[in-house]
């Protein structure tokens, strides 16, 4: 509130304009809902009571806490704790987040609760256990985890709803139960990892079923029915069939159809969203292109070297190419101050300001450019992208100039001409980004290719020796600097991206060899000279006497021509 008031009494003087930028995360309720550690305990005891629970109301003699109760509560326990050590040690900063926590401990908690629900469903209408092998979605929280959060979470979510479901359903059936959920969450991690279209939600969701078909097949779930004189009946056995197949289709329609509402609540985005951002007519990307052309063809080169990078170390391809094209949507505010986009021969608007000034200037466009980014909702990954793509990074040619400048009017003041008082000191962290840095490998990719594409534009001749060293200098530069220690690359990824960048800088760079001009070309030109030769006066045109007439006729002209150039050049530098 007395930031509210402090903002209207400046503006009533005169002194700001009353807009505030927005800034990504200033719900501090939101911040710390996300990473208290009381909250996670809270989840974690939640997901234990839940499993414990599920186990007690579906208790009976052939179950496993229906003949050992307390037994089989220390094993639930220490396969928990097993999942929690596994997924902490593996998973750090997902461990650290309490919204990924609760997505991927929930959807584990939701896939052996559908088990408890079906059970007395399945049991009311008489088919038995082969009728509840059929009709068990199998393929939910695989799926699910997948798409959301990545293929390593769920192949987490396969296991442990494998075998936390064996403690709910039958002794008999905990065998069968894990072959099957396994090999179903195994096919639905592999179909649907990078998924980038919403039809293989489908395709997914048939290939589970017809796997719990195979799979019902083995154990002797699913029976081939025969009339009485022993010939299979074919209709019959296609409807049962049909049921796993149809269960996984209907499971894998209805996450399709809540998938925007879980990454809004969980703060994730799925490689069909990716895909779906990618799309350049976005109207912040239909801006740039239109505002601040030199930018938007920055950004895309971006993303061709974040892509490769990308690919070439296992990190999220499609994540890293959208948010290459978002990376400086903030010189949007002031696309003139920036370097691309200021024509050759026009005025650079920075020849009139202080290095200070200067660098306030550039280093705006990133407290713009998420300020954009949160009035047009994208989501939060390219917002941080926005905010660690320059890390605490030193923007050393206003850096310089400042001390250029200092040093000049050091040896003023030496001489007297002006007072020492005069000297303004050059304090490096004003000419450093805000931060923070790089937190996670795309952002890291997309900071070191915007770096090495910026300087590339100032290779006069881009051989490979002088591209490799410019990749090598700029990867070396940041390390040093250590705007790579919070990103979790190590010195092998590094290594690799080193190769890529250069390759792709190389691909980029190359050079188009001058093609000679058709003889067909040059006789044209020929006849054109003669036309217009023949258009002339004759009394303008006057025969040469002599050879030497002829060579001084020629060097009268190519001097005429040399006045014409020189004036030419005079001009266009007073203009």
């Amino acid at each position: 509130m007395f930031d509210t008031l402090k903002r209207i009494q400046l503006q009533r003087r005169g002194l700001s304009c009353g807009k505030v930028r927005r800034k990504h995360g200033d719900n501090d309720l939101a911040r710390v809902l996300r990473v208290s550690p009381w909250i996670r305990a809270v989840i974690f005891l939640s997901f234990l009571a839940g499993i414990f629970g599920l186990m007690i109301v579906s208790g009976t003699e052939d179950t496993l806490y229906g003949s050992r109760g307390f037994v089989s509560f220390i094993a639930a326990g220490a396969v928990f704790l097993i999942a929690l050590i596994h997924f902490f040690v593996n998973h750090p900063r997902n461990f650290s987040n309490n919204a990924r926590v609760l997505l991927i401990f929930g959807s584990v908690l939701l896939h052996v609760a559908a088990i408890w629900t079906i059970g007395p469903l399945v049991g009311a209408n008489g088919w038995g256990n082969s009728g509840l092998f059929l009709v068990l979605p199998y393929a939910f929280a695989p799926m699910a985890l997948t798409v959301l959060v990545g293929r390593n979470f769920g192949l987490f979510a396969t296991v442990a709803s494998s075998i936390f479901g064996g403690f709910v359903l039958p002794l008999a059936d905990s065998l069968p139960y894990l072959v099957i959920n396994l090999t179903c969450g195994f096919v639905a991690v592999l179909l649907s990892h990078h998924m980038r279209r919403r039809t293989g939600f489908l395709r997914t969701g048939f290939f589970c079923g017809l796997t719990a078909a195979v799979g019902c097949f083995a154990f002797g779930f699913l029976e081939i029915p025969r009339s009485t004189e022993g010939v299979i009946v074919w209709t019959a056995l296609l409807w049962r069939v049909a049921v796993p197949v149809l269960v996984g289709m209907a499971t894998s329609l209805a996450l399709s159809s809540v998938l925007h509402l879980l990454e809004r609540m969980f703060q994730a985005t799925s490689t069909v969203s990716w895909v779906e951002l990618a799309d350049l007519n976005h109207p912040l990307l239909r801006r740039l292109s239109m505002e601040a052309p030199g930018t938007y063809h920055h950004s895309l080169m971006v993303a061709n070297l974040s892509e490769a990078a990308a690919e070439a170390i296992g990190a999220n391809v499609t994540m890293c190419r959208v948010a290459a094209y978002f990376h400086d949507v903030g010189k949007l505010n002031k696309p003139g101050y920036c370097i691309e986009n200021i024509s050759p021969g026009a005025p650079n608007p920075h020849d009139d300001l202080t290095p200070n000034m200067s660098a306030i200037v550039i280093m705006a466009h990133v407290k713009d450019g998420v300020d954009l980014a949160l009035k047009h909702k994208l989501c939060d990954e390219i917002i941080d992208v926005i905010e660690q793509h320059h890390g605490t990074s030193l923007i050393y040619f206003f850096y310089r100039k400042a001390l250029d400048k200092r040093a000049e009017l050091e040896a003023q003041a030496e001489e007297g001409s002006i007072a020492s008082d005069d000297v303004p000191e050059v304090d490096e962290s004003g000419f450093r980004y805000s931060g923070p840095k790089p937190q996670f490998r795309e952002s890291a990719i997309i900071s070191l290719a915007d770096a090495i594409e910026s300087a590339s534009r100032s290779l006069q001749k881009p051989t490979p020796q002088r591209v490799e060293q410019l990749v090598d200098d700029i990867i070396r530069g940041r390390v040093m600097d250590g705007q790579l220690d919070d990103s979790d690359l190590t010195m092998h990824e590094l290594a690799v991206m080193r190769e890529t960048f250069s390759k792709t800088l190389r691909s980029m760079l190359h050079s188009r060899i001058s093609y000679p001009k058709d003889e067909s070309e040059k006789q044209g030109e020929g006849e054109k000279e003669a036309d217009r030769d023949s258009k002339e006066s004759p009394k303008n045109r006057k025969a040469p006497a002599s050879r030497k007439n002829k060579s001084n006729g020629k060097r009268v002209r190519s001097q005429s021509d040399g006045a014409k150039a020189a004036t030419a050049s005079v001009e266009s530098s007073t203009g």
